[in-house]
């Protein structure tokens, strides 16, 4: 019998020896368990990369707690995706594993069909004109709820007068404290519910259309399929419109487009702008645009660490000295939006053409007209739940840290990311008891110190290990479509896991992926594989990275294409690219191993191929 090709199961993974009691990080659902063995085993799990690609601060963990039970509700309990189930998570080291849980009995299909036919149709009808408007409403509601909660700055010697006379206010702000955690926390899970009311239907509608696409077009390339779908006015591009045209309002008055090109710090740029009236002119139009435009994460927004454009104002502008420079130059800075919808329009009309009967065009018709009515609703609720709604969370948690400092139970603010949701409670009434028993009575704060020194180092020597990308034994296909499209796991890439990935890099000239945006370029390399490294990028240069971040926008009108390690067709890397009229192949698993900075590549976005013509 020939050996069955595997990855090692959790228990076999060899974690190193600094890492030694990660596990007590997460709460116990979190983790690979005996009494699960054998569903886990059962399943193929996979580093997720596009949303935990570093070791999990236990804190930051909540968004990934929040988006496993709404996703997976949403397909399975809300509209029924007939036969999708979850997405199941774990963790091991410190990073997280997913896994696309296996399809229900056929009966339970057939049940889930029947209401998805009652239920998705409504969706896809009435998602412009009732629900999303409906839908943004609420969200809004929510965050600026978020953004009202006050949380104590400290805790009285003496609750005052006015709470006690003439009648007692009925709780002090210890109880608020703690209240107001458990709130948020509340909050942010219900934000995350909000966030995939729609998102899994948006991706679903995307797949519906190429499969209409491929059956009537036979041969019809992937990357032709995305021009159909692009030009679309969002949320998550709004940041980097609303940075051009601050920059063409600097240059309209010389005073501050000079002071915008000076190699100095945001904050002494402000200052200086506030010495003349067109500075102080501009500086109100921007604190106007600032909430919510500048809550957008100079990352992803899914690691504290990571700031947002309104706590790192340095960010935006860099960005704006960059467009100043360019407008200078006579050069164009915005999104080319006119321009990419032209280009679909006349592709679409091309293909319709060709299309021979009546019935034919109304399948074709049907498919387009939903996917470009709901597929936007990817990158609008992006920037509102992950940028403007985390923003505003992480400002939130880091009050709670600071009375938690203020008091001595941690040794610094973000030393509240090292607990996770479950334990800050915990530390919150540690504080709270203390101050109700009296001066002099002692909290726990030389064991919360040093749970936060050892939890630190663990995950220090975490972002020096290299996990295994997989667990367990891979299917003979990898076929689940969000597997496939979202993430860009495919069969071919779990065989170069397999593989142990490129051996010598050296050797490779050509990489294959997902022909994620039509076109080709050519250019010389930047591989960034850190956040910060984004500020590194020239124009005319093309970005290898293991997946692009939504807030890096800016960069994406210099840049002549992109290349990632991770993401599939519906990737942020292979919308955003689109949207800018750029050449990108995503997915490819070795890109920034294979790639150097300095290396001239040439990217071909329709066939889906990276090739290496000059090593660095």
């Amino acid at each position: 019998m020939a050996e069955v090709k595997k990855f090692p199961y959790p228990e076999e993974v060899v974690i190193p020896p600094e890492l030694e009691g990660w596990e007590e990080m997460y709460a116990p659902q979190r983790l690979f368990s005996k009494d699960r063995e054998e569903w886990d085993k059962a399943h193929f799990w996979f580093q997720d990369k596009i949303h935990a690609p570093e070791p999990m601060y236990p804190l930051d963990d909540i968004f990934q707690e929040a988006w496993q039970i709404s996703l997976s509700g949403y397909t399975t309990r809300v509209f029924c995706i007939p036969p999708a189930q979850g997405i199941a998570q774990r963790m091991l080291g410190c990073y997280m594993y997913i896994t696309p849980v296996e399809p229900p009995p056929g009966e339970i299909i057939g049940e889930k069909a029947a209401l998805f036919g009652q239920r998705v149709p409504y969706v896809f009808q009435n998602y412009e004109t009732k629900l999303w408007p409906a839908w943004y409403e609420k969200f809004s509601a929510l965050g600026k709820e978020m953004e009202a909660l006050k949380i104590p700055k400290e805790l009285p010697k003496y609750v005052p007068d006015d709470e006690v006379l003439p009648v007692p206010r009925g709780y002090t702000d210890g109880y608020l404290l703690i209240e107001t955690f458990n709130t948020i926390v509340s909050q942010m899970f219900k934000a995350w519910q909000f966030h995939f009311e729609y998102l899994n239907l948006a991706y679903l509608a995307y797949l519906m259309f190429v499969d209409t696409a491929k059956k009537l077009f036979p041969g019809i390339k992937e990357s032709t399929i995305g021009k159909m779908v692009a030009g679309a006015d969002v949320s998550m591009f709004r940041p980097e419109e609303e940075l051009c045209r601050l920059s063409r309002l600097a240059v309209q008055e010389p005073p501050v487009g000079s002071i915008l090109k000076k190699d100095t710090s945001a904050a002494e740029k402000v200052q200086e702008l506030k010495g003349t009236e067109a500075g102080r002119t501009w500086l109100a139009e921007l604190e106007r645009i600032k909430d919510p435009w500048f809550f957008v994460s100079c990352g992803s927004g899914w690691f504290h660490y990571e700031g947002s454009w309104i706590t790192k104002m340095d960010i935006p502008f860099s960005y704006m000295k960059s467009y100043v420079e360019r407008l200078d130059k006579g050069e164009k800075i915005e999104r080319s939006l006119m321009g990419i919808s032209e280009e679909r329009d006349r592709i679409v009309a091309e293909y319709i053409a060709l299309i021979r009967t009546e019935d034919d065009k109304k399948s074709f018709n049907d498919a387009y007209t939903v996917v470009r009515s709901i597929y936007k609703y990817a990158e609008d609720h992006l920037f509102w739940v992950e940028h403007w709604l985390h923003t505003i969370w992480f400002a939130k948690i880091r009050e709670f840290g600071d009375i938690l400092t203020k008091y001595g139970v941690l040794k610094a603010s973000d030393d509240i990311y090292l607990f996770n949701r479950f334990e800050v409670p915990m530390l919150l009434e540690d504080v709270v008891t203390s101050w109700a028993l009296g001066i002099g009575a002692p909290t726990r704060a030389k064991f919360w110190q040093e749970k936060a020194a050892k939890r630190q180092k663990i995950l220090d020597a975490a972002k020096k290990w290299a996990p295994v990308p997989a667990l367990g034994v891979p299917p003979e296909e990898i076929s689940e479509p969000f597997t496939v499209m979202l993430w860009g796991v495919t069969t071919e890439s779990v065989q170069q896991w397999l593989k142990g990935g490129a051996a010598e890099t050296g050797d490779v000239n050509e990489l294959k992926g997902f022909a994620s945006s039509a076109g080709v370029a050519e250019g010389p390399a930047r591989v960034l594989r850190l956040l910060e490294d984004v500020v590194k990028l020239q124009p005319g240069e093309i970005v290898v990275c293991p997946c692009t971040n939504p807030s890096w926008a800016p960069v994406f009108t210099t840049i002549k294409a992109a290349v990632t390690d991770i993401g599939g067709l519906t990737s942020h890397a292979a919308i955003v690219s689109r949207e800018y009229g750029l050449p990108a192949v995503t997915g490819t698993g070795v890109a920034t191993s294979v790639i150097k900075t300095g290396d001239i590549i040439r990217v071909d976005g329709a066939m889906g191929i990276v090739t290496i013509l000059k090593r660095a």
